[in-house]
């Protein structure tokens, strides 16, 4: 839905939301309220999940983002986790070398995803312990950058919604509790383990999913990687109410990092333009 175009001050840019099957197109503001202004959401088609060519989103954006009405505005794009590969590399023993943790992160990506790697753009947030990898069909890219480029925005960044909401409230993490995120049906994990992110698991969560269910499958991926159960989910998205049930001290408990409801009622693809804040 379109809400018209907006006239713009210091300080205001766009917030675009990408999910598969539509869009959310914000303007923010730093200093002057209200923070975020809903431009446009939109539905578009799909071609051939993560292997198309992202057409129908490129049609979809130069519709919502008219020549001329935005030039010279900033751009940034937050990605529904389900349009990237996420994964943990191990350093290989004695690698000094960054072309020998590329290998390394290109076998991995070969192994858990079965893609040819030329189809992903790869990029990397540093752990001297153990690289942390993200990746985004070229495709994808190739349309939000040619639309920006058309329009004369400046693209701020590009990143998927676990890494914003990772850099923004890992460090209000606890001792010996896990990062979570709930969007719509799946929930994914930031294992911690020694004080650093481990490893990025998505998990699928049944409609009705108690909190025996969340402690149970907690435990369960703590023993596929060989860490200890934590003691603690700190979580975004609205999670279910059972979720947050208080519990014995001493027992495990999942705790949100933003009051239930203050999403305000937002479609997902909204919630994941929001994502990380203004920041």
């Amino acid at each position: 839905m379109r809400k018209g175009l907006e006239k713009f001050s210091l300080g205001q840019g766009l917030r675009l939301g990408v999910a598969s099957g539509s869009v959310s197109l914000w303007r923010t503001s730093r200093w002057r309220a209200p923070a975020w202004t809903l431009l446009a959401e939109q539905e578009y088609v799909p071609q051939d999940g993560l292997h198309g060519d992202f057409a129908g989103l490129g049609r979809v954006l130069e519709q919502l983002l008219p020549e001329g009405a935005y030039a010279g505005r900033s751009l940034s794009v937050v990605l529904d986790d389900a349009l990237v590969r996420l994964w943990q590399v191990d350093l290989p023993q004695g690698a000094t070398r960054l072309a020998d943790i590329e290998a390394a992160a290109a076998l991995r990506f070969q192994s858990l995803y079965g893609d040819a790697p030329g189809l992903w753009h790869s990029s990397r947030a540093w752990d001297a312990r153990a690289p942390f990898f993200c990746a985004v069909p070229r495709a994808l890219l190739a349309q939000l950058t040619r639309v920006a480029a058309q329009r004369r925005l400046a693209l701020m960044f590009i990143t998927p919604q676990f890494a914003r909401h990772w850099n923004r409230w890992q460090g209000a993490l606890k001792p010996g509790a896990w990062f979570g995120q709930l969007q719509e049906h799946t929930l994914r994990l930031g294992v911690r383990h020694d004080g650093r992110l481990r490893a990025v698991r998505a998990l699928p969560v049944r409609p009705g999913a108690g909190h025996d269910w969340l402690e149970q499958a907690l435990a369960r991926e703590a023993l596929l990687l060989g860490v200890s159960e934590p003691a603690l989910l700190q979580l975004c998205g609205a999670a279910p109410v059972a979720w947050l049930a208080p519990r014995a001290a001493g027992s495990f408990a999942c705790v949100p990092f933003a009051p239930p409801g203050d999403d305000g009622g937002l479609s997902p693809v909204a919630r994941l333009a929001h994502s990380g804040g203004l920041a």
